[in-house]
């Protein structure tokens, strides 16, 4: 702020300011009284007189720690000029109160902005009175009845402002009636009855009946009688008559103009461009409607007074006054106004200086003012979490883009060991179940892989949307959605679901291998015994990557660990920005792609001429962590699709009332996109619901630069996952209501605000805390030796083998060694029946049966949750701290029943037996001829039971990890 508008804002310019605190998200508002804002108190917010002009600054707490603000002034239609002209003025200092940043907006009586409005839902009702303008505030008296158009105007009580095409609200002193003219929206009679509600509670303390009249019924219908009695009886309605309300400034081609000592210059240009505005000008954008004044960032408060003072001259020279004025500042342009030019480069973060702020914080405190809050707060730095229930049944489907027959695909099921291993040249679908209260939660998804063929996609998509409609004919109904997700943009939800999670170059596919064939290209796909490089990520065992990469120095990134291996060696390579964590995940995801190798370890700046003779020649590479796009504030948008052109408008602080049954809506999280259908959505509009969705990311509304491959999800009215509703205060009653949306807020009025539920009430959610933390202790229990020149042996011993089938069961979900942790984001309410999932997965295969004919090798289209059978018993190992050490690490003996005696797997090795003494690391007279990558082998078995509190056998049962933890407690490691 320069030091001009500093002392003016600090000599009285805006009084109303001392005492504002910026901190957080919420209102404030002042009344212009002679000439001066006051503070109006929070009691009276929404409470506007038609003879005042006020001030309102809205602050909003964004995702990334910054705030956004926008001021409105408010003109009622009997304030005097000389009180909206100081509206305007004082809106002015109060941004540059503010640091300069905020968006202002001009609002006039009956002719507000849909985001001033949604500041005051369900409307505003403007009262007769005022301060200046010589008015007294209206003082209470006996009820008068009123009538009301649509947004809370009130208009004279006669038949003769009635019309077919609006509605009407009546208030009497014992009953409101809503009047619904015959051309007026069901969406618009919903959002009436909120203005119903709105009356009923303010001026009638909630108690009063409620009536609904249908344009065209008699006097037969009682309460139509009634209403039109106020009228003196039934009558004809006259046509609409054209008022200068009516008059649309739409048509008005826009102009662009530079204010020059209080004029405005007209610009001549055959295209409005970025480069026509200067920092040092001020300009006026004449778009008919709306009417934008751009301040740059160099001009001073007077320039900026001027050009605000410019512009409303300059309207009413044209008559128009109830056009919206948008005041923005450069480098805070709105997306309305950038939308406005033909070419608009990308937005660059224009920060307020921190200093120059702090200087004026401290002057300003020195005169009173409370600046708390004023100077920018630190970024919120939280983990994602996937909201949703991480301990479902997981069936995967590898889209393999064959031959087709009639119905034009195929569908291969994956075997439970390869369920988290994709292909990039392959398609895939995936569908994950979950509890719900009394009802299954399903969530279908495809998955593109980078190099994977249109037609896959197309038909892979295509067969999700099969399963969908199928699971609407089960015997329970269940609850589903749909998700289209493509590689390198997989949403937090993906990552929880399949928790260890691997993409391998290449594809299976006959579509990829065709596709290669054709085109003479090498096929790359992944082989055991060939090179390949794999980029190890995530953030814990419940959500890691292998992401294989070409198998060359410049794909490695200093802020992650690798793994490279051949036919006969296995590398893996920590980089000097990684963490003990990034490291233990390395060491799950080798027991998933090598855990039979020795692996030898790398550490950035010293690793072995093996190593580079693999990779190839040194080179340059990143060392920053590869940025995913990050979860940004939503925004919601009301959408129609006429003639495959897409329609937006955006909803403004938004509500779950918002959402009419009868239309489709786009929750833009920036990172993840929701398509939400109502249920009462035309057939054919819901057929388009995924290609509305992939419109709106490519048309790009907020110019946001939105990846046309972001996760893109369908979500189904009363199908609501915890992911969608958690951006809401959710009320899953409502969508369980009959009839459309006006029906149904008529009930809940009429009801007391209780919904008439046509199904039952589904959980709430509750807090997403994740494991206890004792689970968390045993996800941290595990550790590694970083030495570079250590050998080891990985791999499962004869013992494990033996045993493996009696422990293990084939349908075990989790597929890594150790398994990954499961984060129960809440807790199951009810335990799946076996005879119920069967008879699920029966219907899914009967209904399915028409839509193509499955492979020879199998039988069923959906397979049977791999979880029904729940008798499967799972050993549950002790952890082992990582503060403890020596004796102190020996574990309590675990009771896991042995089928196979001990003595017979040490006669199968043949193994000689060594002293403990000469066995360690450490020993001063070492045993010879041993493998020293398996000197517990060695041991007695008495002095193996004394040593680890195990037998031998029970010991080959661990996880590999945890072995080398133990014998690296006992020095043997």
């Amino acid at each position: 702020m320069r030091r001009e508008q500093l002392l003016y804002v600090i000599n009285g310019g805006f009084n109303g300011h001392r005492g504002l605190s910026a901190k957080s998200s919420g209102i404030e508002i002042w009344r212009i009284e002679n000439f001066h804002p006051v503070p109006v108190p929070k009691s009276a917010h929404g409470k506007f007189f038609t003879g005042d002009s006020y001030v309102i600054l809205k602050t909003t707490a964004l995702k990334n720690g910054a705030l956004r603000r926008d001021i409105h002034y408010w003109l009622g239609k009997d304030t005097s000029q000389d009180e909206a002209g100081t509206a305007a003025i004082k809106t002015v200092e109060l941004d540059a109160a503010l640091g300069g940043s905020a968006v202002q907006y001009r609002e006039v009586q009956g002719h507000e902005t849909e985001k001033f409005l949604s500041y005051f839902k369900p409307c505003i009702i403007p009262q007769e009175g005022g301060v200046a303008s010589g008015f007294k505030h209206a003082e209470a008296e006996e009820h008068q009845t009123r009538l009301y158009v649509c947004r809370g105007k009130h208009v004279p009580f006669a038949r003769s402002s009635l019309n077919h095409d609006d509605i009407f609200i009546l208030d009497t002193s014992s009953k409101i009636f809503q009047f619904n003219g015959s051309n007026s929206s069901i969406q618009e009679r919903a959002k009436a009855l909120e203005v119903v509600q709105y009356v009923k509670d303010t001026y009638h303390d909630g108690k009063c009946e409620i009536a609904a009249i249908e344009d065209g019924k008699l006097m037969a219908d009682a309460e139509a009688g009634e209403f039109w009695g106020f009228f003196g009886g039934f009558a004809p309605l006259p046509r609409k008559t054209n008022t200068d309300e009516s008059k649309s400034t739409d048509i008005v081609p826009s102009k662009l103009f530079c204010v020059e000592k209080g004029e405005a210059v007209p610009i001549e240009a055959d295209s409005w461009t970025r480069e026509l505005l200067e920092t040092n000008k001020c300009y006026i954008l004449d778009c008919g409607v709306e009417v934008f004044v751009w301040m740059g960032r160099n001009t001073s408060l007077e320039e900026r007074k001027t050009a605000s003072n410019t512009v409303e001259e300059l309207l009413r020279s044209l008559d128009r006054p109830k056009s919206h004025i948008i005041l923005v500042i450069e480098g805070f342009e709105t997306v309305m106004f950038r939308s406005k030019f033909d070419s608009w480069p990308q937005t660059t973060n224009v920060t307020v200086s921190e200093d120059g702020r702090g200087k004026v914080a401290a002057m300003l405190k020195r005169q009173g003012v409370n600046v708390k809050g004023l100077l920018k707060a630190e970024s919120p730095k939280e983990e994602p979490q996937p909201h949703i229930d991480c301990t479902g049944d997981l069936q995967v489907i590898s889209y393999m883009g064959q031959v087709w027959r009639v119905d034009g695909q195929e569908k291969t099921l994956l075997e439970a060991s390869d369920q988290s291993k994709f292909y990039s040249g392959d398609c895939y679908i995936f569908h994950y179940t979950y509890p719900g209260e009394e009802k299954e939660e399903h969530l279908i998804g495809t998955w593109f892989g980078k190099q994977s063929i249109e037609d896959d996609r197309v038909s892979a998509t295509s067969q999700a949307s099969k399963m969908v409609e199928a699971l609407k004919f089960l015997p329970t109904q269940a609850r589903d959605s749909i998700a289209r997700i493509y590689e390198g943009h997989e949403p937090i939800q993906f990552f929880a679901i399949f928790q260890s999670f691997i993409v391998f170059k290449g594809g299976l596919g006959t579509g990829y291998k065709n596709h290669i064939a054709e085109n003479e290209l090498p096929d790359d796909t992944y082989a055991e015994d060939g090179l390949a490089l794999f980029r190890v990520q995530g953030t814990g065992p419940e959500n890691m990557q292998a992401i294989q990469v070409e198998p060359v120095a410049s794909s490695l990134n200093s802020s992650y660990c690798y793994i490279l291996h051949n036919d006969s060696s296995l590398f893996t390579w920590s980089g000097n920005l990684t963490t003990s964590d990034d490291h233990e995940l390395v060491e799950r995801q080798l027991d998933l792609i090598k855990p039979n190798m020795q692996t030898k370890l790398q550490k950035e700046g010293s690793e072995s001429e093996q190593f580079w003779d693999l990779i190839g020649e040194k080179s340059e590479y990143q060392s920053q962590k590869i940025a995913r796009e990050a979860e940004a504030d939503p925004h919601l948008f009301s959408c129609t699709l006429s003639k495959g052109d897409l329609k937006v408008t955006e909803v403004y602080n938004f509500n779950q009332d918002d959402l009419m049954t009868e239309d489709i809506f786009i929750l833009d999280c920036h990172s993840d996109i929701y398509v939400w259908v109502g249920q009462q959505v035309e057939p054919k509009n819901k057929t388009n619901a995924l290609n509305i969705g992939e419109k709106f990311v490519e048309r790009d509304f907020l110019l946001e630069k939105l990846s046309t491959q972001a996760p893109i999800y369908i979500v189904m009215e009363g199908s609501e996952p915890t992911f969608f509703t958690r951006f809401f205060t959710w009320d899953s009653t409502k969508s369980a209501m009959h009839g459309n949306s006006f029906q149904r807020k008529l009930s809940i009025i009429k009801h007391g605000g209780t919904p008439v539920l046509d199904k039952p009430k589904r959980r709430a959610p509750v807090s997403y805390g994740g494991r206890s933390s004792a689970a968390a202790e045993k996800s941290r229990s595990r550790s590694m030796s970083s030495s570079p020149d250590r050998v080891r042996v990985r791999g499962r011993s004869p013992a494990f083998t033996a045993l493996a089938a009696t422990f293990e069961s084939s349908n075990t979900r989790n597929l890594s060694t150790p398994p990954p942790m499961v984060r129960k984001l809440f807790p199951k309410s009810v335990t799946p029946d076996p005879e119920k999932l069967a008879s699920r997965s029966a219907a899914i295969a009967a209904l399915t049966a028409g839509f193509e004919q499955p492979p020879p090798a199998r039988d069923f289209i959906i397979p049977r949750s791999l979880k029904v059978n729940r008798d499967v018993p799972k050993p549950k190992p002790e952890a082992i701290s990582r503060e403890d050490s020596g004796e102190a690490l020996k574990p309590k003996p675990e009771t896991i029943e042995e089928d196979v005696k001990e003595d017979e797997v040490e006669d199968d090795e043949g193994l000689p037996v060594h002293p403990y003494e000469r066995l360690t690391t450490t020993s001063t007279d070492p045993a010879e001829d041993i493998d020293v990558t398996k000197r517990e082998t060695y041991l007695s078995s008495e002095e193996f039971m004394e040593k680890f509190g195990m037998t031998k056998v029970v010991f080959s049962k661990l996880p590999k990890w945890k072995q080398n933890k133990l014998k690296m407690a006992l020095q043997l490691f």
